[in-house]
């Protein structure tokens, strides 16, 4: 994050502001309307600009049709109810009900750093230095909403954080009904990629091609879900994973969400990204302020893997945060797909000795520990230690535990309570719910309103007791179910639509203090898998479970899909039990293991059903994660070969030590030719191959390698190569 140059210059008399370093140009432009009042408009992103005049040419008003010009102007700040159709930023409705607003530029102010974002996760620096924000106030005369858009350029990432706070600064109450955190306009034509999918095959890639329409990507479940992730990415023809120019749009945010992009007649797209307009209004009263989450923009000039490598820089460092962010993660057992809900304190103990023998670092504890929880029908919410499996409480078994040489975690779902529960019997309000609507249970759970202050200081409290209560040094956070009948008694008569983004809030006072609270425990989020994988979360747990889908062949896509935007270090990645749980494929262990390798790795089998070769190979497996781990952390990642193109996948990771290539061929086929692979973005040097041989970097680039698969399905090949010196 250092040695970049960034700067914002404001050209008074040409009224333009160019924020641009030595990799990335954003142009923003004040224009005068029809009666001489200052409007933003955002005209260029892309490539250093020597002139920020060059993009004032690109504005024309040619093309402008009967109706107005207003179809056409790149509004940075748009408003509805004034001839631009097209996705608005902002709306407010007034008391009479009229929704039409006019935001006007009234001054601006520049600052080094970063801002923090109050009760909200975000980027962030750790000195003045590492960035620069320009702070764009526009307000409309007549309501009197105020708009201060700010947005941060880093120091030497093509990289911008955008974030707006709408103020009502008028004498009469004004309803927040559409709160956008970023409007940008490009032009030309730009595929659109995302990533969609359900519960285990969550973000999968898509690309759908430019056209004059509005595509769309959004959650109303009250998380980010499953479906669709708050990340989109838009590119050129001829754009691939290492040439052309693309443009990444991710929304810091683990709630509802909407990321918009809206093709016009005129070859310009409009794009809008920040919170779910269908599951959101906000009252302000005079002078209240309404904080959007952030909005980071990435802009790649070398395919998709460059604006990849730049999220995954950031966000490791300076959006994950806490004890864990550099250090390297502890390789866990996880106890779940071994016993499920079957379990004692002496069979756990079992699993441990296993696992400790492989040199596996850490003992995970799933669901089923608490209440009386024998199945998933009750009590959530009562976390309190079961004494007919715990006898001795967690205490005693996490200090036996410990005396093994492993450290000792625990699952938790403090977001959701059983009907079957002391909590719900004593508080049947603390759930979401609407008067005279029934509840309708999902999973056999509710989910607690966590826009109540009450219901916060109780999770606070509860999981913090468990956590002071014994050695714990993990905890694996779940979020099992969506929304229904959402309602709270807190906010009826008005408040209705402030539930989704209040819960939220919420939730992430929860994080915040716990963490905090807890600062060396190592959080891992989940929601049925990766129903909430997005950098919300990654601001206050490093790593998330991928997804629930543990089958090699199938994460495959899914960590694919997911490198788009977040890095290998937030990714839980588990060698499991095969047949497979959930598709009941047969994979080779040494396959499962080289997929896990990574992510965070670990295992999610009993281990005292393998045989004792089986147990070697494992130790075997744990002790080279030791060895590369750093690397798969803090390296650099490229994808080589999509899973979504063909039979083999390919990706790998370089640091300054060395290279992990990993391949992955799904079918065998017969008589089949040798398999060449040539690399990419490999760091200048010469590099040791396992037999001894040295390559150059250029030839492993262009010569490539011939990659000897195992015999049969599903097999893999890393190759770790050595660096020997740079050229």
């Amino acid at each position: 994050m250092k040695g970049g140059v960034r700067v914002i210059e404001f050209i008074r008399d040409k009224g333009l502001f160019h924020l641009h370093n030595d990799k990335v140009s954003w142009v923003l432009m004040l224009r005068d309307d029809e009666l001489g009042m200052p409007e933003l408009l955002h005209l260029y992103v892309g490539k250093p600009l020597d002139n920020a005049q060059s993009a004032v040419m690109l504005q024309t008003n040619e093309g402008a049709s009967f109706d107005s010009l207003r179809q056409i102007l790149p509004y940075a700040c748009p408003t509805q109810g004034r001839g631009d159709y097209r996705p608005a930023m902002v709306s407010v409705r007034d008391k009479t009900g009229q929704s039409i607003s006019e935001l006007f530029y009234t001054g601006h102010f520049i600052s080094k750093g970063k801002p923090a974002l109050p009760g909200l996760p975000a980027t962030y620096t750790e000195n003045d230095e590492e960035a620069i924000t320009l702070k764009i106030t526009l307000k409309d005369p007549l309501s009197g909403l105020r708009a201060d858009v700010s947005y941060t350029l880093f120091e030497n990432e093509p990289a911008m954080a955008i974030s707006a706070v709408y103020t009502n600064e008028g004498d009469e109450a004004l309803t927040l009904e559409r709160a956008m955190s970023a409007a940008l306009t490009l032009r030309g034509s730009y595929s659109m990629l995302h990533l969609a999918g359900g519960w285990g095959n969550e973000r999968q890639v898509n690309v759908l091609e430019s056209s004059p329409l509005t595509r769309t990507i959004s959650s109303s479940r009250g998380a980010s879900g499953h479906e669709h992730n708050p990340f989109a990415a838009f590119f050129k023809p001829g754009t691939d994973e290492t040439s052309g120019e693309c443009l990444g749009v991710s929304l810091v945010y683990s709630g509802d969400f909407e990321i918009s992009a809206d093709k016009n007649a005129y070859g310009t797209t409009r794009i809008v990204a920040g919170l779910n307009p269908d599951t959101f209004s906000w009252r302000l009263d005079s002078g209240d302020s309404f904080q959007t989450p952030e909005c980071v923009i990435v802009f790649g000039d070398a395919g998709l893997n460059s604006m990849s490598a730049v999220y995954h820089r950031l966000y490791r460092s300076r959006l994950c945060r806490g004890y864990w962010r550099d250090r390297e993660r502890p390789i866990l057992i996880n106890n779940w797909e071994a016993t499920y809900f079957n379990f004692d304190h002496k069979k756990l103990l079992k699993i441990a000795k296993c696992a400790a023998r492989a040199g596996i670092e850490l003992f995970v504890l799933d669901d089923g520990w608490f209440g009386k929880r024998n199945d998933d029908t009750g009590y959530l919410g009562d976390w309190t230690p079961d004494t007919d499996k715990l006898p001795q409480g967690l205490g005693r078994l996490s200090e036996e535990i410990n005396a093994l040489g492993m450290m000792f975690g625990l699952w938790f779902e403090p977001e959701m309570v059983s009907p079957n529960s002391e909590l719900y019997r004593a508080h049947p309000d603390w759930c979401l719910h609407v008067p005279g609507r029934r509840r309708t249970p999902a999973r056999n759970q509710l989910i607690l309103d966590m826009s109540r202050r009450d219901v916060q200081d109780y999770i606070i409290d509860a999981v913090g007791t468990v956590l002071s209560s014994a050695h714990i040094n993990y905890v694996k956070w779940d979020m099992n179910r969506n929304f229904k009948e959402a309602g709270s008694d807190e906010l009826l008569g008005g408040g209705e639509g402030e539930l989704h983004h209040r819960y939220m809030l919420g939730v992430y006072r929860v994080m915040e203090s716990l963490t905090k609270a807890f600062p060396e425990v190592l959080f891992e989020g989940c929601s049925g898998g990766g129903g909430r994988f997005d950098p919300g979360m990654l601001y206050y747990m490093p790593q998330i479970w991928t997804s629930d889908d543990s089958d090699a062949v199938e994460r495959l896509k899914i960590q694919y899909g997911t490198s788009m935007c977040y890095p290998a270090s937030a990714m839980g990645a588990h060698v499991s039990a095969s047949p497979n749980h959930q598709v009941s494929r047969i994979t080779p262990l040494a396959t499962r293991a080289d997929v896990a390798l990574g992510g965070n790795f670990g295992y999610e089998l009993d281990l005292t059903k393998l045989s004792e070769g089986e147990l070697n190979e494992i130790a075997r497996q744990v002790e080279r994660q030791k060895q590369l781990r750093r690397t798969t952390l803090r390296g650099e990642f490229t994808r080589l070969l999509s899973p979504f193109r063909g039979n083999v996948t390919a990706w790998m990771f370089a640091d300054t030590e060395r290279l992990i290539l990993c391949c992955y061929r799904v079918l065998a086929r017969p008589n089949a030719a040798p398999f060449v692979i040539r690399l990419k973005n490999v760091p200048a040097g010469m590099y040791k191959l396992e037999d001894g041989r040295l390559m150059s970097a250029n030839d492993l680039m262009n010569a490539g390698l011939i990659i000897d698969f195992p015999h049969g399905d599903f097999a893999s090949r890393v190759m770790v190569l050595e660096r020997e010196a740079a050229l």
